[in-house]
């Protein structure tokens, strides 16, 4: 497809990618997904987590460590149970785009065969009035 086709055009995605954004603008809890995981999934989540570590373990609790294990430990859970979403959210998108673009395939195959196919079809027309109409043969 020329680069200049309206699918390639700035902004525009793939069919089976603009219905997976649309799904998951419309359903309130794969938002809050969403966002947990983007931030999760970031430097400043990182970054806060080492400040808010370490000021809790210098500061906070003379002996950190049973509350801080615990905090962690949830919220591991937490984060695993996001990361599982956003895994299942990833494999139910490759699939929908591989079963579309299977079927775009397969009308592609059949239109190349029908084309083919009256290509032949032309060429033996072509063929047979080029033989006869030579005269000496």
């Amino acid at each position: 497809m020329p680069a200049t086709s309206p699918r390639h055009r700035h902004g525009e995605h793939h069919p089976i990618v603009a219905a997976h954004l649309e799904r998951r603008a419309a359903d309130a809890q794969l938002r809050v997904a969403d966002a947990i995981t983007a931030f999760a999934g970031s430097m400043p989540f990182v970054y806060i987590h080492a400040v808010a570590f370490a000021v809790w373990m210098l500061f906070v609790e003379t002996d950190p460590w049973p509350k801080l294990t615990l905090v962690v430990s949830l919220e591991a859970i937490f984060l695993s149970t996001f990361v599982m979403i956003g895994q299942n959210r990833q494999s139910a998108f490759q699939q929908a785009k591989a079963d579309h673009d299977f079927i775009e395939q397969e009308q592609e195959l059949k239109l190349n065969t029908e084309l083919t196919r009256a290509i032949h079809q032309l060429a033996t027309e072509i063929h047979g009035r080029v033989v006869v109409a030579e005269p000496g043969e």
